[in-house]
C-alpha cells in the first residue's frame, strides 16, 4: 500500500508541475504581447498627438480665423502652417511677440498685395514660438498712432516625453521595414502554433494522469481482491513481513526496566537451581495428531531448532512427514516447514552447511531440504536396494569441513555412508550381521553414535537390548562390520538412546557412554579399547544403572559443558537432570513437562548447554532453561574422576571383573 500511495503522489506532483508550467508560459506570452508593440503604431500615435497639440495652439489665438493649413518643410518633423487674414484697408499692423500694434505711414509706397503670413517654428523639443507678420498694401495716408489694442496670451510651453517625441516623419514605409514586419509576424505565428500544440499535449497528459490516478484509487472488486490475495508474490510478502513483526512482538526483553531498583539485592539463591520453561512451540495446523520423533539445534544460529514429525492419521490430504524449524523469537508458527511423503523419524542440521537439513524416513529414504528453497526436498535417495529399505531411526554427520559424510542406519542392520551432494547411491554400505542370532543374522539397529574425534568406529543400540561396536573400514586387529565378540549386555528391552561423553575440559571421558531403554533404566558404560579387541565372545556389563524412572526412558544425553551432568526423558513426561558429582541415586532436578504426555527426544543446545529442547508425543516442542546448573566449576572434572573410580570400585566389590584389568565394569 505504501508503494502504491507513493506512485499516486508522484503522479499528482507531476500533474501539478505540468499545470504550473503551462500557466507560467501563458502568463509570459501575455506579458510579451503587451510589451512588444509594432514600430509603426508608435509613430502614428505620436503624429496624432502632435496634430492635436498644433490645432490647440493655433485655434486658441483670439482674432484669428482658421484657414488652409499647408505643411512646411522649414523644420523637419514639425508641421508649419500659413494663414491669410483680411484686414481693413486703412490699418497697417505690425505684430510682434509683445502684443502691440504699430501704425506706419511709410507703408503707403508699398505696392503689394495685403497679406498676412503666420510662420510656426520649433527651436527645441520643449519650446514652441509662433511669429506672425502682417503686411498691407495700397493703403491711404496713415497716421502713426501707438495704441495697445490687446494683449496676447502667454506662450504655451509644451513639454514632450518619450511617448510623444518622435523621429523625423518619413513619407512611407521602407522595404526593409516591411520585410522585417513580415518576418516578425511569421515568427510570432510559428511561436503561437507551437504554444497551442504544447498546450494541447500538456492537456492530454493531464487528462491521462487524472484517469490513471482515478483508476488506482478506485475501490477494488471482489474478483480483483481475490486475485491479489491468491497471488504468490502477495503471499510471500505477507509470510516474510508477518514473521518480522512476530519476532519483534515475541522479544521478551523488558524495554522499561529500571536498573536502579533492587540494585542491592542479590536475588534468589535458588533461582539458578531450578529448571524453568522458556517457551513451547506448537502449531495446530502442523502438530495436531502428530508426535515429535527427533530434535536438533542449528550449529550456526543458536535460536533455531528443528523437529521431525510422524504421520497424522486424521489428515489424508496432508503430507505424511513434517519437518519444522522453530525460532525462539517466533513462537506462534515455525520459521520453515518441509514436507515428506513418509514419516520423518530422524533429523539433523548439517554442521558444515547452515542451510541444509537431513531427514531419515520410515520408507528408508534420506531427504535433503534447503532453507533457501520451498517445502519439498531438493535431493532424496531412490527407493532401491542400493540404500535403505527399512525405517531410518538414526543418522549422524562425521568428518571435517572439507571431508565429511552422513552416516545412517536402518532397522535391517544396514549402515550407509552418503556424500551430501550425491544421494543417488551411497558411497559405502555396511551390513551388520551377528552369527549368534537364532532366526536371522541381521542386527536391527535403533540408535547409533560415534565418539568424539572418531569417524571409523561407532556403537549401535538394537531392538534386542544389546549394544554392539562396529567399524566402517578394516583396521588393525579388526575387520569392517560388526564386532562379533564384544557384546554390551545389560538392558532387558530395546535401546532407545545412546550417547557418548563429549570431549570437553581437561580430562578425557570420551570412552563413557549412556544408554536408555524401555526397561525404565539408564545405564552408564565404558567402551572397550579399540586397540585390544576381544578374540573370544565376551559380555561387557555397565558401570552403573540409574533406576529412578517410572516409565520407558526414551532418550538420554550428556551435557555438552558439564562433565558430570546428563538429562533423560521418559514416557510419563518427566525431564530428569542428573549430576553424578552431586548424587548418583536421584536427579538434582526433575520436572513434569506439559500435559504429562510422553517425551520422545532430548537435545541440548550447541552454544553452552543452558537450554534443553524436549519433544513430546503430543507434537509440542518444549524449551527449558537449567540456569546455573549448566556452569561447571573447575573441580568438576577431578570430582568426576573420583565418581567414576568409586563406581568402578563398587562394581569390583560385587565380584564382576572385566578380562581387561585396566577396565572394571559392574553389572546389576
Amino acid at each position: 500500500m505504501d508503494k502504491r500511495r507513493q506512485e499516486i503522489d508522484a503522479k499528482r506532483a507531476k500533474l501539478a508541475e505540468l499545470r504550473k508550467a503551462r500557466a507560467d508560459r501563458q502568463r509570459a506570452d501575455a506579458e510579451r504581447r503587451a510589451s512588444d508593440v509594432p514600430a509603426g503604431s508608435s509613430s502614428i500615435i505620436n503624429r496624432r498627438d502632435v496634430d492635436e497639440l498644433v490645432n490647440a495652439l493655433v485655434g486658441g489665438r483670439s482674432g484669428v480665423d482658421s484657414g488652409d493649413l499647408t505643411p512646411s518643410s522649414s523644420v523637419p518633423g514639425t508641421p508649419a502652417f500659413g494663414h491669410t487674414v483680411n484686414l481693413p484697408p486703412y490699418v497697417g499692423l505690425s505684430m510682434s511677440g509683445s502684443g502691440r500694434v504699430s501704425r506706419q505711414s511709410d507703408v503707403q509706397d508699398r505696392a503689394s498685395v495685403g497679406q498676412s503670413t503666420m510662420v510656426g517654428s520649433s527651436n527645441s523639443a520643449t519650446d514652441h514660438v509662433i511669429e506672425r507678420t502682417m503686411v498691407a498694401r495700397s493703403f491711404p495716408d496713415l497716421i502713426d498712432i501707438e495704441q495697445e489694442l490687446f494683449e496676447l496670451p502667454h506662450k504655451e510651453r509644451v513639454i514632450y516625453n518619450k511617448e510623444v517625441q518622435t523621429n523625423s516623419v518619413e513619407t512611407g514605409p521602407s522595404p526593409d521595414y516591411e520585410a522585417e514586419l513580415r518576418l516578425r509576424i511569421a515568427r510570432e505565428r510559428d511561436v503561437e502554433i507551437e504554444r497551442i500544440a504544447r498546450d494541447k499535449e500538456l492537456e492530454e497528459i493531464s487528462v491521462k494522469l487524472d484517469q490513471e490516478i482515478e483508476q488506482e484509487i478506485r475501490d477494488l472488486t471482489e474478483e480483483e481482491r481475490a486475485s491479489i490475495i491468491a497471488a504468490p508474490e502477495f503471499l510471500e510478502f505477507v509470510e516474510n513481513s508477518s514473521k518480522i513483526v512476530q519476532r519483534a512482538l515475541n522479544d521478551g526483553y523488558d524495554y522499561i526496566r529500571d536498573y536502579t531498583l533492587n540494585a542491592e539485592s542479590g536475588g534468589d539463591d535458588s533461582e539458578g537451581k531450578r529448571v524453568k520453561r522458556v517457551c513451547e512451540f506448537w502449531d495446530e495446523r502442523y502438530g495436531k495428531n502428530r508426535s515429535i520423533t527427533d530434535i536438533d539445534w542449528s550449529p550456526k544460529y543458536p535460536e533455531l531448532s528443528v523437529a521431525s514429525y510422524n504421520k497424522n492419521p486424521a489428515a489424508l490430504n496432508e503430507p505424511d512427514g513434517i519437518v519444522a524449524v522453530w525460532n525462539l523469537h517466533l513462537l506462534e508458527r515455525p520459521e520453515f516447514v518441509f514436507h515428506s511423503q513418509s514419516d520423518v523419524l530422524s533429523v539433523t542440521f548439517s554442521p558444515f552447511h547452515a542451510n541444509l537439513i537431513f531427514g531419515g524416513t520410515y520408507s528408508g529414504q534420506i531427504l535433503l531440504w534447503d532453507t533457501r528453497s520451498k517445502h519439498l526436498p531438493v535431493l532424496k535417495t531412490p527407493l532401491s536396494a542400493a540404500g535403505h529399505t527399512h525405517p531410518v531411526y538414526a543418522m549422524q554427520m562425521v568428518g571435517t569441513q572439507n571431508a565429511h559424510n552422513l552416516i545412517t542406519s536402518s532397522t535391517d542392520g544396514t549402515v550407509c555412508s552418503w556424500l551430501v551432494d550425491m544421494l543417488a547411491q551411497p558411497q559405502e554400505t555396511l551390513e551388520l550381521v551377528h552369527a549368534g542370532h537364532n532366526k536371522t543374522g541381521e542386527v536391527a539397529t535403533t540408535t547409533l553414535d560415534f565418539p568424539d574425534n572418531e569417524t571409523t568406529a561407532f556403537w549401535v543400540g538394537t531392538e534386542e537390548g544389546n549394544v554392539y561396536q562396529a567399524n566402517r573400514y578394516d583396521r588393525a586387529g579388526a575387520k569392517a562390520g560388526l564386532n562379533q565378540y564384544d557384546v554390551y549386555r545389560g538392558h532387558a528391552g530395546p535401546v532407545m538412546g545412546l550417547h557418548f561423553h563429549p570431549l570437553v575440559g581437561p580430562v578425557d571421558f570420551s570412552d563413557l557412554f549412556l544408554t536408555s531403554s524401555v526397561d525404565w533404566t539408564v545405564k552408564l558404560w565404558r567402551a572397550r579399547s579399540l586397540s585390544k579387541p576381544s578374540t573370544q565372545p565376551h559380555a561387557v556389563a555397565p558401570l552403573y544403572s540409574f533406576d529412578e524412572a517410572d516409565d520407558y526412558v526414551y532418550d538420554v544425553k550428556w551435557h555438552p559443558a558439564h562433565p558430570a551432568s546428563f538429562g533423560a526423558v521418559d514416557g510419563s513426561g518427566r525431564f530428569d537432570l542428573w549430576n553424578l558429582n552431586a548424587d548418583t541415586e536421584v536427579p538434582v532436578a526433575s520436572t513434569v513437562v506439559g500435559t504429562g504426555r510422553a517425551l520422545n527426544k532430548l537435545q541440548w543446545d550447541r552454544k553452552d548447554g543452558r537450554r534443553a529442547a524436549l519433544g513430546g508425543s503430543d507434537g509440542r516442542l518444549y524449551i527449558y532453561d537449567i540456569g546455573d546448573m549448566a556452569l561447571p566449576r573447575e573441580s568438576e572434572w577431578t570430582d568426576m574422576q573420583k565418581t567414576v573410580a568409586a563406581l568402578a570400585g563398587s562394581a569390583q566389590a560385587n565380584g564382576a571383573a572385566d578380562t581387561d584389568p585396566a577396565r572394571i565394569v559392574a553389572g546389576r
